[in-house]
């Protein structure tokens, strides 16, 4: 079994070197922690948690579409925020992606992400064909 490196062009890819946005190796897909910087890779879009966590999820949505699932493909998330009381923005947001059984999720309070207008990141494991879409 092979590691496939997998691309959207929503998503900026990082500089050689540096990591993986999205690896698949069999029917398994891992999806590097994603926040809402543009394709540019520094314009931060959206000025809130719901709006960010709207972004990622959309990053997300193509890079597991790119890689032959679907959101409901995804088994489990980890979401890190930099303000916990702000947490149903996200859930909001998680809402518009997922149906059925949602993913296993922890959310975890951090003090800081890559820059200060970062509110989000979100990464995921997916099992390609396990959703019942």
């Amino acid at each position: 079994m092979k590691k496939q490196r997998i691309s959207a062009p929503t998503v900026g890819e990082p500089s050689p070197g540096m990591w993986s946005n999205c690896l698949r190796v069999g029917d398994q897909v891992y999806v590097s922690g994603l926040t809402a910087r543009a394709p540019d890779g520094q314009t931060i879009l959206g000025d809130d948690e719901y709006a960010q966590a709207q972004v990622i999820f959309g990053k997300m949505r193509d890079l597991l579409v790119a890689a032959g699932g679907a959101m409901d493909d995804v088994v489990k998330m980890t979401i890190f925020v930099t303000d916990i009381a702000n947490n149903s923005l996200v859930w909001k947001a998680r809402k518009e992606f997922f149906t059925g059984d949602f993913p296993a999720c922890s959310l975890v309070e951090v003090s800081a992400l890559a820059k200060p207008e970062i509110r989000v990141e979100i990464e995921c494991l997916a099992h390609i064909g396990c959703s019942s879409a």
